[in-house]
């Protein structure tokens, strides 16, 4: 991968719309080159689906929230299956440091949101928790 590759899936990550046409524009290069570009980040795996971001107007009640999850003894693997079957757990990151996991949790409401961090606390192999609710989001 070079730096116009780079430049390509920054561009993508921003917009996935974007057609090949302006992509070619804004790179510089032709529409065939970019087709050829994407074809290979394509095959190669670099590119694993062409998708959407949902902004918070499209979900203007949803709660969302971070929980900061530290394993007790060797559970990682089993907490980590039970947590990914969880509707209301977007996506798991394993990490280093004070914290053995970090859960992305995503519901329609409070009532919901308070029924999932208790199944998520009952759960055996969790030692300890700290949950962040996330109230505004800024692009970077």
């Amino acid at each position: 991968m070079d730096n116009t590759d780079r430049k390509l899936l920054s561009l993508l990550y921003e917009n996935a719309r974007l057609p090949v046409a302006s992509l070619a524009t804004i790179l510089g290069i032709s529409r065939a080159t970019v087709q050829k570009r994407l074809d290979r980040l394509v095959e190669g795996g670099s590119i694993a689906a062409f998708t959407i971001k949902m902004g918070s107007a499209a979900e203007p009640d949803r709660v969302r929230a971070v929980m900061m999850i530290e394993i007790e003894g060797e559970r990682s693997e089993p907490v980590l299956k039970a947590l990914r079957r969880l509707p209301e757990v977007a996506a798991v990151h394993t990490t280093n440091g004070r914290w053995d996991l970090v859960a992305e949790i995503k519901t329609d409401g409070l009532d919901t949101f308070d029924k999932a961090l208790r199944r998520i606390r009952e759960m055996n192999g969790i030692a300890s928790s700290e949950t962040s609710l996330l109230l505004s989001t800024y692009k970077r």
